[in-house]
């Protein structure tokens, strides 16, 4: 195996269940999709360790609610000086673990270190406390914003170290304690994460790991004394989280789920620059964000010469070892074999629904052996809302393409899946991206820029069925935190010279 896991983290050092002790629950092993002769790692997992993690974050949450802002920001700084020690070593095991190119991964790393600035910078001033002098007769009026408590947070594999972190720096900076749980696709990336807060000295509970799988989270998150869960992924395991929680009101439950997201491409759009965006939207992380176009509805005059130059800009994208590779790639493989299954299986259902197969997304074979797909084209005459292709988020480099005649018929098509992450329009004419963002039911709308254009200084989230309202990036530290409202008096005599109708003093 190339990559050796500590195990799990709590009370300051790392735990690792030995297979001599008994027999594991289960064990999980890793290779990596880009070659699938080379093993990453191996980790056993014990259920029982959930009291030990909850006992060290308790005690964590105990200690660092009283730190001052200033330690906090100061914990963050060091450990942000940690991260850009081991950048290098970070950004290969996202790549070799993810199949992500390595110049993506870097650039993964790089936007984590920048988020730690937002947070110390921007997001911390919206949890200072507020004060209102005179709110009534003689009384001052305050909100201070207290810490919810020890705080799960359940990692996607598409950005192991940057989303999850983003969750885990708000959580810390508004005095939470964390028990972070990675994807169990990207253990060794969360490893590494974690000996970063180790080295930058946090006091011990403060940050916890957990190495293991869905039922692992499940155990820890029905836990009383945890208040904060924190999940980024799929639909699915987002409701299950939420009838796992919902009897339990004093937990806060933060969802950013998936996407089925549309760029629209007007009459009179520049389509060079739309081509060069929907072509990264699109594609880039082989299609596995949440925020991916997956559906360009495209004016109908312009629809075949544009699609003909997408088709063939596609054929030259270089889909390649994320690491070993002659060219540098754009895309590298999916992320394993039920992903790549599952891409195979959106080709098969595209075919039996009849909608046009433009460009076939099919298992290519590489230098190395992996789970690496061409990217998928496909052209629908009209949405039909009974179709499982076009409904269902697919999470593979996909683009589906959809004619319209007048802008009304876009936005009916981008309203029209349960999904409500993100959209695009491409126009010179500023009045379609006005009456796009009047009427499409998004959390992120963007101008000649694609889904992917998210920006970490904007609350990033959806509604319907992308997210429960608890939007990330800047926004985060908004949901790690409750509001305490208290009335002080400064002035007694203007209370006793306030008469109480009714009552004699």
């Amino acid at each position: 195996m190339k990559y050796q896991l500590k195990g799990n983290y709590f009370h300051g050092k790392f735990h690792n269940p030995h297979s001599h002790e008994k027999s594991p629950d289960r064990t999980i092993s890793k290779i990596c999709p880009a070659d699938l002769e080379s093993g990453l790692w191996e980790v056993n997992i014990r259920y029982e360790i959930v009291d030990k993690i909850i006992e060290s974050a308790i005690k964590g949450q105990n200690s660092w609610r009283k730190t001052t802002v200033d330690e906090k920001v100061n914990a963050l700084r060091r450990f942000k000086e940690c991260v850009l020690t081991k950048a290098a070593s970070m950004s290969e095991a996202i790549a070799l673990e993810t199949g992500k190119p390595l110049w993506e991964a870097s650039a993964e790393i790089l936007a984590l270190m920048n988020k730690i600035d937002i947070i110390i910078n921007q997001s911390l001033q919206r949890i200072l406390p507020r004060h209102f002098n005179d709110i009534s007769p003689g009384t001052n009026g305050h909100i201070y914003y207290r810490p919810i408590g020890p705080c799960l947070i359940i990692g996607p594999f598409n950005f192991p170290c940057n989303i999850a972190n983003n969750q885990i720096a708000s959580a810390l900076m508004a005095g939470n304690s964390v028990i972070f749980k990675p994807s169990e696709k990207t253990c060794y990336s969360g490893q590494l994460l974690i000996e970063c807060y180790h080295e930058a000295g946090f006091p011990s509970g403060v940050i916890n790991l957990v190495q293991g799988d869905g039922e692992l989270a499940r155990r820890i998150l029905k836990e009383k004394t945890v208040k904060g869960i924190f999940f980024t992924g799929s639909l699915e395991v987002g409701k299950k989280i939420l009838a796992n929680t919902y009897q339990d009101l004093s937990k806060l439950v933060a969802l950013e789920l998936g996407g089925k997201n549309n760029g629209i491409v007007c009459k009179d759009a520049d389509l060079d620059l739309a081509l060069r965006e929907l072509i990264k939207a699109c594609f880039l992380t082989s299609g596995q964000r949440c925020i991916s176009t997956a559906i360009v509805p495209i004016h109908r005059s312009l629809h075949e010469e544009f699609i003909e130059k997408f088709h063939r800009t596609a054929k030259t994208i270089v889909i390649d070892h994320p690491i070993v590779h002659e060219i540098e790639p754009f895309m590298g493989p999916l992320v394993d074999q039920q992903a790549l299954e599952n891409y195979l299986l959106y080709m098969g259902m595209a075919k039996r629904e009849g909608i046009e197969e433009i460009m076939r997304g099919k298992h290519l074979e590489r230098k190395h052996s992996g789970y690496y797909v061409s990217p998928s084209i496909h052209l629908a005459s009209s949405f039909n809302k009974n179709s499982h292709f076009l409904t269902n988020e697919i999470f593979g480099p996909n683009c589906t393409f959809i004619p319209f005649d007048e802008i009304e018929e876009a936005i009916q098509i981008s309203n029209s899946t349960e999904f409500g992450l993100a959209a695009s329009i491409f126009s010179k004419d500023i009045k379609n991206y006005h009456k796009c963002l009047e009427e499409i039911d998004a959390g992120q709308i963007n101008f000649n820029r694609s889904t992917i254009g998210a920006n970490p200084l904007l609350p990033f989230g959806g509604v319907k069925n992308s997210g429960n309202y608890r939007p990330a990036a800047i926004s985060t530290i908004d949901s790690c935190v409750f509001q305490l409202a208290s009335l002080e008096l400064h002035d007694a005599q203007s209370v006793k010279d306030d008469p109480i109708r009714g009552v004699s003093f």
